[in-house]
């Protein structure tokens, strides 16, 4: 399990989205106190269900399909909670005082589309290589 690349992917994406949000800030407000996930139930939930679902995806290393399928999901999640991110930023930065400045926690969610991209061609390349050792049978 953890000896394929495919899993070291998936802890770096369960890193990203489990552990990393409670240390850096989403943003910084404009009083100086820094936001994070934690003060929003739509980002707590969106992130848990992304470290979930990394974990899920890791525990299902026998079944390389579903592991794909659920990378997948987690792939469409982390998009859902950049497009948030953005919107967020892009509707309140500028005219308004709320956020002054973004911070780290919101380029989180690329950085583990990455990790997920990545696993996803690892996991990929093991089925090709599983499907032309039955044909050699």
């Amino acid at each position: 399990m953890i000896q394929r690349i495919q899993t070291l992917y998936l802890l770096l994406a369960f890193v990203i989205t489990g552990i990393l949000p409670f240390i850096f800030p989403l943003w910084t407000m404009s009083n100086g106190k820094s936001f994070f996930f934690m003060q929003s139930q739509v980002y707590a939930i969106l992130f848990g269900l992304s470290t979930t679902l990394s974990v899920l995806s890791i525990l299902s290393y026998k079944k390389r399909q579903n592991q794909f399928v659920i990378n997948r999901l987690n792939i469409i999640l982390n998009l859902i909670l950049l497009g948030l991110f953005l919107y967020r930023s892009l509707n309140l930065s500028g005219e308004t005082p709320v956020v002054s400045e973004k911070g780290i926690g919101m380029f989180l969610p690329i950085i583990a589309i990455v990790a997920l991209v990545l696993a996803n061609k690892a996991i990929k390349k093991d089925e090709d290589l599983v499907k032309s050792v039955d044909r050699l049978r």
